[in-house]
């Protein structure tokens, strides 16, 4: 972890949940999809190939295990899981519940409408619900 930095716009867009092994787990705050933000904790990582092999096989852990701990608390019918690193260069995972009829269904989150934050109680009630599952 020596020399990481959390981006400030992922700071700023989002909540630490947890630290998990090797990433820190962040809840969007954007109350239309239950989304996380998986970030490895390893400094000027941009890309997954930046990772050592151990921290790509950690990344792919953490992340399927936040992707079922989402299923089974949302009951979704979709997760989506991708990096795009466009606007925010810093390596991220994006794990996102969708559902059938969600705002922007079937098509993806970015770029549909503005934004809706969480009420502190919603987003600790996910958060509570997620560190259970994981």
């Amino acid at each position: 972890m020596c020399g990481f930095r959390l981006n400030a716009r992922l700071e700023a867009d989002s909540r630490l949940v947890s630290i998990l092994g090797l990433c820190q787990l962040r809840l969007m705050n954007d109350s239309r999809w239950p989304w996380f933000l998986l970030v490895p904790q390893r400094a000027e990582a941009e890309e997954i190939y930046h990772l050592t092999p151990l921290d790509q096989t950690l990344l792919t852990f953490e992340a399927g295990e936040t992707a079922r701990a989402l299923k089974r608390v949302t009951e979704c019918d979709k997760i989506n899981i991708g990096a795009l690193g466009n606007q925010v260069r810093q390596l991220h995972l994006h794990v996102i519940a969708r559902s059938s009829g969600d705002t922007g269904w079937p098509g993806p989150v970015w770029g549909v409408g503005k934004a809706e934050p969480y009420d502190t109680n919603s987003a600790n009630a996910l958060i509570e619900a997620i560190i259970k599952e994981i």
